[in-house]
C-alpha cells in the first residue's frame, strides 16, 4: 500500500511540474517584443485620478493635465519631456518597448516609469501619488 502513495505523490509532482513548464513555455510566446518603429512617434499623455475617465479628462480645460509626447525613432523622449518631467519628478530622457508595455528612462538610463499595455496604442502607469497617465498614440 505505501508503494501505491508513492507512486501516486511521484505523478502528482510530474504532473504539477509539467503544468508548470507548460504553462511558462507559452506566457512567455504569447508576450512579443516590438520593434522600437511601432512605438515612435506622437503621443498625448494625460494625468487623471483613479475616479476620471480619458474621455471625462479630456472635456476638462486644463491644459497642465495634458500634454503632447513624441517617442523619437532614436529611443529619446522628445518634445513633451518637460511636461512628464513635473509628474515623474525626473526628467525622461529615452525609452524602449518592453513585451508587455513602454518604459521610460532617466539620465542614467534607468527605468524611471513603467507604462503598461491596456490595449493597442493605450498604455498606463499609476504614480506614487496614486495619479494615473495615460500615455496614447495620437492619430497621424
Amino acid at each position: 500500500m505505501s508503494r501505491n502513495v508513492f507512486t501516486y505523490k511521484t505523478r502528482a509532482w510530474l504532473m504539477a511540474t509539467l503544468m508548470m513548464v507548460t504553462g511558462e513555455a507559452s506566457m512567455a510566446s504569447s508576450l512579443r517584443l516590438e520593434e522600437p518603429s511601432v512605438f515612435a512617434g506622437q503621443w498625448q499623455a494625460t494625468l487623471n485620478t483613479r475616479e476620471d475617465t480619458a474621455e471625462a479628462q479630456k472635456l476638462q480645460d486644463k491644459p497642465s493635465n495634458t500634454c503632447a509626447v513624441e517617442l523619437a525613432l532614436n529611443q529619446t523622449v522628445g518634445e513633451g519631456a518637460d511636461c512628464l518631467a513635473a509628474w515623474l519628478e525626473e526628467t525622461p530622457i529615452g525609452w524602449f518597448p518592453e513585451p508587455d508595455g513602454i518604459s521610460i528612462t532617466g539620465k542614467e538610463g534607468s527605468r524611471i516609469q513603467f507604462f503598461s499595455r491596456q490595449g493597442d496604442g493605450h498604455y498606463l502607469a499609476t504614480l506614487k501619488s496614486g495619479l494615473v497617465i495615460i500615455l496614447e498614440r495620437k492619430a497621424p
